[in-house]
């Protein structure tokens, strides 16, 4: 998701439209955020 952000972000940019720009962002900030923040429990606990 990080990859495809950044790719429409630079057509967004390089084509100047600015929707596939807004895209572009949006995803690549929701990709990152998935990434960085552990989801489903994947901390191992130890007891």
């Amino acid at each position: 998701m990080v990859l495809i952000g950044l790719v429409l972000l630079l057509i967004g940019i390089f084509a100047s439209i600015p929707l596939l720009t807004t895209i572009g962002i949006i995803l690549l900030v929701v990709g990152l955020v998935l990434n960085l923040v552990p989801i489903g429990g994947t901390r191992r606990r130890v007891f």
